[in-house]
């Protein structure tokens, strides 16, 4: 009972953090572009955040000899506590990685959410890896890396439908599922107004609904559907289709490493190892083994 009511609550809590929070201060202007399919993807389909190219100046680590990181341990699979007690996750080892690529000791300790930016303002953390929304709210709270995932929304339907670009003029009059009052609502109301828009009161319904053919095709979080396809309760029924759309003023602008206000040498020396994990193909192997159904 506690392993499933945490699964449902992880799921809530991926469209908290990273879609609604900040996600719905959108405005009407958005430029047609935004319908593009954005991403920086390489050939296995791993986001890319850095460029592979750019010659990266490590920034003066000699008075570093550990770090202090703090997550969340009820939001798999990003953070959990496994079956032997060890914290472990997506986060947890890029935090791992992280102290390897910069040769230091490494404390990585778990901290309820809602306590994670007090206890850097306390100085009791060198930093905070527990996909944490740049968010305004956040930036004013604590400084960020550079985002190291974003939440994309992304377009799901049964595996034997076909729809290979989905966008206004290849779904005008069909059917598309949503979640109510979420940024991906509004979206489709601004971008696909020609499209029927049938609106759900959860994901869970949302995504039953596809699952029983109800609806063609449904449009939300990446992460949560990425998560969905990936488990079992899916049955292997459905599959993304077409590519991410990352909007920032509908979707947010991404997940970062958060340190305390100011302190932007510690800043500068996670952007570089986080660059660096990313240019020795480490980040890609992070992100296939906890998303082999990625969520770009």
């Amino acid at each position: 009972m506690r392993q499933a009511r945490q699964r449902k609550e992880a799921f809530q809590r991926i469209l908290l953090r990273t879609v609604l929070a900040g996600a719905l201060a959108w405005t009407a202007t958005v430029p047609l572009p935004a319908l593009a399919q954005q991403a920086q993807n390489n050939a296995s389909g791993v986001p890319m955040f850095w460029d592979p190219q750019r010659r990266l100046e490590r920034p003066d680590t000699s008075a570093l000899r550990s770090l202090r990181i703090i997550t969340d341990d009820e939001y798999p699979p990003f953070g959990f506590t496994a079956a032997d007690g060890l914290l472990t996750g997506f986060n947890v080892d890029l935090a791992r990685a992280i102290c390897d690529e910069l040769k230091v000791s490494c404390t990585i300790q778990a901290r309820r959410f809602d306590t994670i930016l007090d206890t850097l303002d306390k100085n009791e953390a060198d930093a905070a890896i527990a996909s944490i929304a740049i968010t305004p709210r956040n930036l004013a709270r604590a400084d960020f890396t550079q985002p190291y995932y974003r939440t994309p929304a992304r377009f799901v339907t049964r595996t034997g439908t076909v729809l290979d670009d989905p966008r206004p003029e290849t779904l005008a009059g069909k059917v598309i599922g949503v979640q109510a009052r979420t940024a991906h609502e509004a979206y489709l109301q601004k971008f696909f107004s020609a499209a029927e828009i049938k609106s759900y009161d959860s994901a869970l319904a949302l995504r039953s609904a596809l699952k029983r053919d109800e609806v063609p095709v449904i449009f939300g979080d990446g992460v949560s559907l990425a998560l969905w396809l990936n488990g079992s309760d899916a049955e292997g029924c459905c599959a993304f289709r077409g590519g991410p759309f990352l909007e920032s003023s509908y979707f947010g602008e991404g997940v970062g490493i958060a340190v305390k206000r100011d302190n932007a040498p510690m800043r500068r020396i996670l952007d570089f190892a986080l660059a660096r994990l990313a240019q020795r193909g480490v980040y890609a192997e992070l992100y296939l083994k906890y998303f082999p159904i990625g969520f770009f």
